[in-house]
């Protein structure tokens, strides 16, 4: 199993986030490790939907099934997926409110078959850099927005 995580304090608010993250059109503007939609997403993120999408780790590409677990607006959005060669994925975001903007927090686990060993290691080494680019283009987008 692999496992990423990273927090970074952004400037923009809770709210500002939470207009972006929530908001499946944006994805391919600031979550590095989503290509696209391959279906069409719905406007609006609500617990139990479906989202079909390419997501891109280590140069190699994959179709994730994913399905929303929560929706707690405007603080946590919750997903899990199943990819090719039954890869698993989970991801989670939390926005925190604080006093110079908000705390960001996103964190993703892998697993299956061929997530173990040296390709889990390789994952996480991917993945953290991912997130910290997630987080550089997150911060941009959601500050450009105010």
């Amino acid at each position: 199993m692999g496992h990423i995580e990273a927090t970074r304090d952004l400037a923009a608010s809770p709210e500002a986030l939470w207009a972006i993250i929530s908001d499946p059109q944006t994805w391919d503007q600031w979550f590095t490790v989503h290509d696209r939609w391959l279906e069409e997403p719905p406007e609006t993120l609500t617990s139990g939907v479906r989202l079909t999408a390419k997501l891109v780790m280590l140069n190699m590409a994959n179709k994730i099934e994913w399905t929303v677990r929560s929706v707690e607006a405007p603080s946590t959005l919750a997903l899990g997926g199943t990819g090719m060669a039954g890869v698993k994925a989970d991801f989670a975001f939390r926005i925190e409110p604080i006093t110079t903007g908000s705390r960001f927090t996103v964190t993703g686990d892998f697993e299956g078959a061929l997530v173990k060993g040296a390709l889990a290691k390789a994952v996480e080494k991917d993945g953290a850099k991912q997130l910290d680019k997630t987080l550089a283009k997150l911060d941009e987008l959601a500050s450009a927005a105010v």
